[in-house]
C-alpha cells in the first residue's frame, strides 16, 4: 500500500531517500511512503530470489536485486521493485540505483495491484533494456509475465498452479509451486 507523503523534485526526494528509515517510491514529483508487506509477500519474494540465485551460481555476470535498491528511468520514476535482474555492466557504477533490469517482478498486494498490473507497467515499458515484467499474485498460485516481441509491443504469458513457470530473459524455468513454498495460509 502507498501513502502519498509530498509533492518534490528529484534531486530532494534523493536526498530524503538517501537518510529515511522509510523506503518512498517517485513518480512524476509525487512521493510515496511504502507500507510493509505481508509475511507471504516477502516469502514469495524470497523464494524467487533463492530461485534465481542457484541458477546465476557464482559465474553470472547478471545480478539480482531486492526489493532494497531502486529502479529508476530518467527523472520520471524510482521504484522498488521486489526483485530485479541486470546484467548491464553501467548498473554496476551505482550501489543505489540500477537503470537497465532485463527483468522486473511485483508480488502483487491488494492496496497495489491495480498500479503495478496498469501505471507501473507502462512506467517500465519506457526501459528499452527491459525484457520482461512479472506479476506474481499472491491470493492464487498464479504468475503472469509480459514479454517485450518489439518495440512497443508485449505479450503475456499466464501460469497457473502447476505449470511450470519459464522466465525467459534470464532462461529458468521452475515450478509454479516453487514460489509459493512455506506460505502461512498456502496460496491457491
Amino acid at each position: 500500500m502507498f501513502f502519498l507523503w509530498l509533492t518534490v523534485d528529484v534531486l530532494p526526494y534523493l536526498d530524503i531517500e538517501r537518510d529515511s528509515p522509510v523506503r518512498h517510491e517517485y513518480r512524476r514529483g509525487l512521493v510515496y511512503a511504502m507500507a510493509g508487506g505481508t509475511d507471504n509477500h516477502d516469502r514469495i519474494a524470497f523464494n524467487l530470489l533463492k530461485l534465481i540465485d542457484n541458477h546465476f551460481g557464482d559465474s553470472s555476470n547478471c545480478r539480482f536485486h531486492s526489493g532494497n535498491v531502486k529502479v529508476n528511468y530518467q527523472d520520471d520514476f524510482y521504484y522498488y521493485p521486489d526483485a530485479f535482474v541486470t546484467c548491464d555492466p553501467r548498473d554496476k557504477t551505482d550501489r543505489y540505483i540500477k537503470r537497465y533490469p532485463k527483468l522486473v517482478v511485483e508480488v502483487l498486494s491488494p492496496g497495489t495491484k491495480a498500479f503495478d498490473l496498469g501505471d507501473k507497467f507502462e512506467d517500465y515499458q519506457q526501459l528499452d533494456s527491459l525484457e520482461e515484467y512479472v506479476l506474481i499474485f499472491q491470493e492464487s498460485q498464479q504468475v503472469e509475465c509480459r514479454r517485450r516481441i518489439s518495440a512497443g509491443s508485449w505479450e503475456t504469458v499466464i501460469y497457473g498452479a502447476g505449470d511450470d513457470v519459464l522466465l525467459e530473459s534470464i532462461d529458468l524455468r521452475f515450478a509454479s509451486s516453487n514460489l509459493y513454498r512455506g506460505l502461512d495460509g498456502q496460496a491457491g
